[in-house]
């Protein structure tokens, strides 16, 4: 199989999972060099709007990243999902010089060419709507993509709200994350931060 020289994969990456690593490794594979993109990285490259609950939100919690008005805490930054992401691949024996992790403003499109080569092909995986959406709305501002699967929702692994509940609730969630990412959180408080974070 012929590799593609640089590719693009993406997603949030709210605690990384087995199920993004299943994905991103698989993208490694198809390519010589990886740009791993996390969407959501700040405040103004997210799915809201920048409003007064954000800034009186901000005003009083200057270290907290601001999520959403319905759910406004979170406790991983761009940083963390960068260093969860980095350490879990290289666990997995992926050298660090073929890839890197940059922002990626999914919600803000049109400012995606200051971050990926435009000449780069992004790689998808499609489970619902919103992954379908994704294709074309990538392929309509000129990006190559290469599907890698099309799955039903049930095939799923986990997902990251299923890791963060069992977090808060206490549950085991150790064996549905890469041992990096575990340390990780651990390490960091992280798991105490999100049960503050709740609500």
């Amino acid at each position: 199989m012929k590799k593609i020289k640089t590719g693009i994969a993406q997603g949030r990456f709210h605690i990384i999972h087995w199920g993004h690593m299943e994905y991103l490794l698989e993208a490694k594979k198809n390519c010589e060099y990886l740009i791993i993109g996390i969407t959501d990285c700040d405040p103004e490259r997210a799915y809201f709007n920048y409003d007064k609950t954000m800034h009186d939100y901000d005003r009083n919690n200057l270290l907290e990243p601001f999520r959403s008005v319905n759910n406004p805490v979170f406790p991983f930054t761009f940083y963390d999902r960068m260093k969860m992401i980095k350490d879990a691949l290289i666990d997995e024996g992926v050298n660090p010089e073929e890839f890197d992790i940059v922002p990626f403003p999914i919600h803000k499109i049109e400012f995606l060419k200051y971050y990926i080569p435009i000449n780069s092909t992004i790689f998808i995986t499609i489970y619902d709507e919103w992954g379908k959406q994704k294709v074309e709305m990538f392929k309509k501002i000129g990006f190559k993509i290469k599907i890698l699967w099309e799955r039903d929702m049930s095939t799923r692994f986990t997902t990251g709200t299923e890791v963060r509940r069992r977090i808060i609730n206490n549950e085991d969630w150790s064996k549905l994350v890469p041992k990096a990412v575990y340390n990780y959180i651990i390490e960091n408080n992280l798991h105490e931060k999100l049960k503050r974070c709740k609500s």
